[in-house]
């Protein structure tokens, strides 16, 4: 399914970047990182995207998590066959003050009950974007629930090291790769006046450009203040 359709160029994941003419999720990985397939301009592109927090945050998603934990709990006893919730992203700070999880309930049945096996529904309340999947048909009802949100636990000086580990394998692309960083906390990660993060940003971006056979990954980092392309140092809006 087309995300596009769906608005998911509006969530607070995509709000920044240049638009795309196509957003298909093609999966996840242990560390909730969301791989997308998406083509823009007639070229297509691997988007590998991360939703983070500061650990010293992370009481504040956990708060969230568990209101999107009792909405999908709340629904299950009215729905029948196996559910995966997959979250995609959210305005965790947003979600703090507005969010009611039973409304969510709500909407989570209402689409569980138009579903067959193997289909799929993009479900949006608020800022929370997810994917409901109907894995398997039965009397019972079951909803897993997939987190979006990782803590970031080093010190802001070592944010190079989180685009090293995200980019592994992809030193050597023969398509256009982005990898979009999403802080989504109070206070953001990026800082241009920490001097030792920019020189360490710096080299790691550089050191992709002699390893890259065709494509040089494009490597965005988003906050409350905006977005940044790391190689060109270009601003978006």
């Amino acid at each position: 399914m087309d995300l596009v359709n769906y608005g998911f160029q509006n969530s607070n994941l995509f709000r920044f970047m240049p638009l795309f003419d196509e957003i298909l999720y093609t999966g996840r990985d242990e560390e909730k990182v969301r791989r997308y397939k998406a083509l823009r301009e007639g070229q297509s592109c691997v988007i590998l995207s991360l939703n983070f927090i500061r650990e010293e945050e992370k009481i504040i998603w956990e708060a969230v998590e568990d209101f999107l934990k009792r909405a999908t709990a709340q629904a299950v006893s009215r729905v029948h066959g196996s559910y995966l919730f997959d979250l995609l992203t959210i305005d965790i700070h947003q979600e703090l003050k507005t969010f009611k999880y039973t409304e969510l309930s709500e909407l989570i049945v209402n689409n569980a009950i138009r579903l067959d096996a193997g289909q799929t529904r993009m479900i949006k309340y608020s800022s929370a974007y997810a994917l409901l999947r109907k894995k398997v048909d039965f009397e019972w009802g079951k909803i897993a629930f997939e987190s979006a949100v990782s803590v970031f636990k080093d010190k802001p000086e070592y944010l190079d090291l989180l685009i090293k580990y995200l980019l592994k394998g992809f030193e050597f692309a023969y398509e256009p790769v982005i990898l979009l960083l999403n802080d989504l906390s109070r206070e953001p990660v990026f800082d241009r006046q920490n001097s030792l993060q920019q020189s360490r940003l710096k080299k790691v971006i550089e050191d992709l450009i002699p390893n890259s056979m065709e494509f040089v990954p494009e490597v965005y980092i988003q906050d409350r203040n905006g977005a940044r392309e790391l190689l060109s140092g270009t601003t978006l809006k």
